[in-house]
């Protein structure tokens, strides 16, 4: 049976549907001394579906909340983002996007799973009584109706090689000719050849931070890489 839209859910109303979706749980994450109360699916693993895998090898990744998401959201956090359109790639959770609502960005948020957006939208308006703006994007074929924005964020996209070349796409499209992408990551396996094909895009790393993360036996260096478009010489 085809489950009802969220789409025109808002509030409690959109908290009880998803409710009604999945089995969920809730984790308090501080951002920048911010507790943030985000809710997720008690178990992604529930999530998978092999209808989705066989069509395109679609896992529920989004459903987790990882450490590169964690990082991203206190960076955007500290950024002054009054007056600026913010684009997120994956938004999984949407705890990155909450971040940058924090810093003060106009944020559109987008993910495969269209659950993700509906997670996302929940999780913004309960903390910060106001949601994003979100869209159901596919990396392998890019709307040419999105338009360009002055920050472009993801963080931990780069787990299959695949994404290596897409990502680093569709940032360049995303992103307004004097604008910022940062993008997070754990040292995934495509992050190599993501850094060797930006010359390829137009674009280049002019800023990297790690910061490493520690949380029970979970241990990472998050990489936070600054890109812009390459200027002429």
């Amino acid at each position: 049976m085809t489950r009802p839209s969220l789409t025109h859910l808002h509030g409690e109303a959109l908290d009880e549907a998803l409710g009604r979706c999945f089995s969920l749980a809730t984790e308090m994450v501080d951002v920048n001394g911010r507790a943030i109360t985000l809710v997720k699916p008690a178990n992604a693993d529930h999530l998978i579906s092999e209808a989705d895998y066989v069509m395109d090898e679609r896992l529920p990744y989004w459903a987790d909340l990882w450490p590169s998401a964690r990082v991203l959201s206190a960076t955007m956090a500290r950024e002054a983002g009054t007056g600026q359109r913010l684009l997120e790639m994956g938004c999984g959770l949407g705890l990155a996007t909450v971040g940058a609502m924090l810093g003060g960005f106009e944020v559109t948020a987008t993910d495969y799973y269209e659950d993700a957006l509906h997670v996302t939208r929940a999780n913004a308006a309960r903390n910060l009584s106001r949601e994003p703006a979100v869209r159901m994007v596919n990396w392998r074929e890019w709307p040419t109706d999105l338009g360009m924005f002055d920050v472009v964020m993801a963080a931990d996209v780069l787990y299959e090689k695949e994404y290596a070349l897409l990502v680093g796409a569709c940032l360049a499209r995303a992103l307004a000719p004097h604008g910022l992408a940062i993008v997070a990551d754990p040292g995934r396996l495509a992050l190599p050849l993501f850094r060797e094909n930006l010359a390829h895009v137009g674009l280049e790393i002019f800023d990297t931070v790690t910061t490493k993360f520690e949380e029970g036996a979970v241990k990472q260096e998050i990489q936070v890489m600054r890109l812009r478009h390459v200027r002429p010489t």
